[in-house]
């Protein structure tokens, strides 16, 4: 991305956001004129004080003189308070704003590429970018409000004193911002590339840490750590450039910062003999010293460090997202494409393993679940059935194969918005704080009726549940739900969802038997897929099919024929009777 295409997009996104604050910006500038006030009256008193005082031998206005300087100087201190005080009103609605532009983008990242929703970069962005755009920005809003005002007192004063101050102080100062402005969008453009490098740092490290077992087991230490070292040179590489141009804005700041200076000492003569007085010198000296070179040394300061952190930081947050969830996103296949008719689910070759080297968790699994069908998934635990699911779901990409879901792959979006061709409940049910209404609906697209509501609470059989909490309209509190309770809940609000295929991952292990049959025997009975991870021998028995997975090969059949065709449903079968 072009440095010219970051400064448009982040100068818009500013101009946005400061153009409801202006209140806020008046405040700071009524606060800034007293800083004005204050340079003003450091120099010219300073000049008033040798002329009118002590060179002419009047101590007395000598000394008013500086105390008029000293009083300036509490004038700024009052300033500065005010100040510190209308700063909030600007920079905590700016965190709280990308706060909330990164949950968005994290959102919408999930719902477009559900295989990446767990990417760790949202998290540098929503900890240390966000604080580190927060406090670049606080300092910048300080010391270019300081600089400003300042300025506008200093070269005021020096004016007021002897205009041809300005021709000996002017040229330094121009020559030196010039330098240092020229090394903004260089900077700028090596510190994306760093957090580029650190985001895909902690990405990397992220998907390395989740697969860390297998990658110990298979020995893959090495191959594995690679990637990750090529980073970390990469941004030493980075480092070293940075401060490479560091140096040269440091040399920049040398030229603004002692170069008037020296120009003006050098040139004391010249202005003596052109009738300028010793303490309009003085005054001028005084400017320079105390207020102007200072205050343009901590611009520069700031600017070259935080402004280009900030410009950097607020690019990443104005980017449009679907630049990059397009280039993940699996393409869009219309519904039914490369599908026989009634078909819901559809898994053709489908690979998968949590690494390279690991052992495949599916291996080369062929099924098709017909539209309607009620389908049974078991077989010993870490076996593979959540991996399935999660494959059906979209929530893992397959290593190999295809799986497709209503026609279209599973990973695809055949829409805007969610992607509703399916509901996962797995096993740790989700309730949030609300009302029972929301908790039972939020899979909804649109209001649904009361009565709409009951006749789903009475199919599942969670009417009693629903009253012990004041209704529909009574408070839901996660944590004093129990685990089978809120599994009951979030049962009867996937019965509510239009989804045309539900997967349970054991979402029904914290029920007893019959609430369990009970509950399956509805799902099962709406239109639609269901898909269950069983961990009883009833909730097997119910399905049409039962898919087995061994470890080795998948057997699907009846519960009736399983027993005679494949050994390990045998001996679960008897394990479950043997436990019942």
């Amino acid at each position: 991305m072009s440095g010219d295409g970051s400064w448009r997009r982040v100068s818009r996104e500013g101009r946005r956001f400061l153009r409801g604050r202006y209140r806020s910006l008046r405040r700071l500038a009524l606060w800034s004129l007293l800083e004005s006030a204050h340079t003003f009256l450091g120099g010219y008193a300073v000049a008033r004080a040798l002329d009118d005082g002590f060179l002419a031998g009047r101590t007395g206005t000598g000394l008013g003189w500086l105390a008029v300087a000293g009083a300036g100087a509490l004038l700024g201190a009052l300033a500065l308070r005010g100040v510190f005080g209308g700063l909030a009103d600007l920079v905590e609605p700016l965190r709280d704003g990308l706060v909330r532009r990164s949950v968005r983008q994290a959102i919408g990242r999930a719902v477009a590429d559900p295989g990446r929703a767990g990417d760790a970069g949202v998290v540098s962005r929503l900890t240390q970018q966000t604080e580190m755009a927060r406090d670049s920005f606080a300092g910048l809003v300080l010391v270019a409000r300081s600089f400003v005002f300042t300025a506008l007192g200093a070269l005021l004063g020096l004016a007021a004193l002897d205009a041809v101050l300005l021709v000996l102080v002017l040229p330094a100062l121009l020559l030196g911002t010039a330098g240092f402005l020229a090394t903004l969008r260089p900077m700028a453009r090596v510190q994306r590339a760093a957090l580029d490098a650190d985001e895909a740092l902690s990405g990397l490290a992220g998907e390395l840490a989740a697969g860390l077992r297998d990658v110990v087991a298979c020995g893959g230490g090495a191959s594995a750590g690679a990637p990750v070292e090529r980073l970390i040179a990469e941004q030493e590489r980075l480092t070293g450039r940075l401060a490479r141009w560091t140096a040269l804005r440091t040399l920049a700041l040398g030229v603004a910062g002692r170069l008037p200076v020296v120009a003006l000492l050098a040139g004391t003569p010249w202005l003596l003999g052109r009738g300028v007085s010793a303490g309009a010198v003085a005054g001028a000296l005084t400017y320079l010293v105390q207020s102007l070179l200072p205050a343009l040394d901590a611009l520069m300061t700031a600017v070259g460090a935080a402004g280009t952190r900030l410009l950097v930081v607020l690019d990443r947050f104005c980017t449009p997202q679907s630049d990059s969830a397009a280039a993940t996103t699996a393409p869009e296949v219309a519904p039914g494409v490369g599908a026989g008719p009634g078909v819901a689910v559809e898994l053709r070759g489908v690979w998968f393993a949590y690494g390279p080297r690991a052992q495949p968790v599916i291996d080369g699994l062929d099924l098709t679940v017909g539209a309607g069908e009620h389908l049974a998934v078991v077989g010993p635990s870490g076996i593979g059935k959540s991996t399935l699911t999660a494959l059906i779901a979209g929530l893992l990409p397959p290593g190999g194969g295809t799986v497709r879901v209503a026609g279209a792959p599973a990973q695809g979006v055949t829409g805007p918005g969610p992607d509703l061709r399916r509901t996962l409940l797995p096993q740790q049910a989700y309730v949030f704080t609300g009302t029972v209404r929301e908790n039972l609906t939020h899979l909804c697209l649109g209001p649904v009726s009361g009565a709409e509501v009951e006749r789903a609470t009475a199919a599942l059989g969670s009417d009693g549940l629903v009253d012990r909490l004041g209704g529909l309209d009574g408070a839901v509190d996660p944590a004093r739900l129990s685990p089978g309770e809120r599994q009951h809940l979030a049962l009867t609000a996937a019965y509510l969802s239009p989804a045309p295929l539900l997967l349970l991952d054991e979402a029904t292990c914290h029920l007893d038997l019959r609430t369990e049959e009970r509950a399956e025997r509805a799902l099962a009975a709406r239109p639609g897929t269901l898909v269950v991870v069983a961990h009883r021998i009833s909730s097997a028995a119910r399905a049409d099919r039962v898919l087995v997975l061994d470890g080795t090969r998948a057997v699907c059949g009846t519960h009736a024929e399983l027993p005679a065709r494949s050994p390990l449903y045998r001996d679960l079968v008897g394990l479950w009777n043997a436990r019942g």
